[in-house]
């Protein structure tokens, strides 16, 4: 788990991404990393991550298995909570504008946010079902630890955006 924020009051937006899965690779980290940090000027972020149910061998019962026992894990958790998007391939596409006028107008209605990655199987349909919105950033499919690192800086980019930074060109 990740916490970046400089914040210890109330009224401070709170931001939470809950990720099936640890991410391994340096390069995901480090860039995961940097964002975070740079989100800490705009908001109270936190990663969160759900353990991930790995086998070699799977067939379509096993992995309906693990899909509802991540669910089961995300469901229970108490960062699941505030506007929630899901992110799964059949959301909402939206461009960064957007998204950052998404993010802007929570914000303004004093919202906390709470983005969903789901594992390699995918994302349990009760967790869609209780979500307010899903989202997709494209038609293709993505490792979920390369995706956490693109989520992450979106948000940022939607943050600058909103602060009319230069990041977003």
């Amino acid at each position: 788990m990740y916490t970046f924020n400089n914040f210890g009051g109330k009224g401070v937006l709170k931001v939470n991404v809950i990720a099936v899965g640890k991410v391994k690779e340096k390069y995901f980290l480090d860039g995961i990393e940097e964002y975070s940090k740079r989100l800490s000027k705009y908001c109270q972020f936190k990663i969160i991550e759900v353990a991930e149910k790995n086998y070699k061998q799977v067939d379509d019962a096993l992995i309906k298995d693990i899909v509802k026992s991540e669910g089961d894990k995300i469901l229970e958790l108490n960062e699941f909570k505030g506007k929630i998007f899901a992110l799964a391939i059949e959301g909402e596409k939206f461009s960064s504008k957007k998204f950052a006028s998404t993010i802007k107008n929570l914000q303004d209605q004093g919202e906390n946010i709470t983005f969903v990655i789901g594992g390699s199987y995918g994302l349990d349909q009760r967790v869609k079902n209780r979500a307010n919105s899903l989202i997709s950033f494209s038609d293709m499919t993505f490792p979920h630890t390369l995706f956490r690192l693109m989520l992450v800086e979106q948000i940022y980019r939607a943050f600058s955006i909103n602060q009319g930074t230069a990041y977003h060109k």
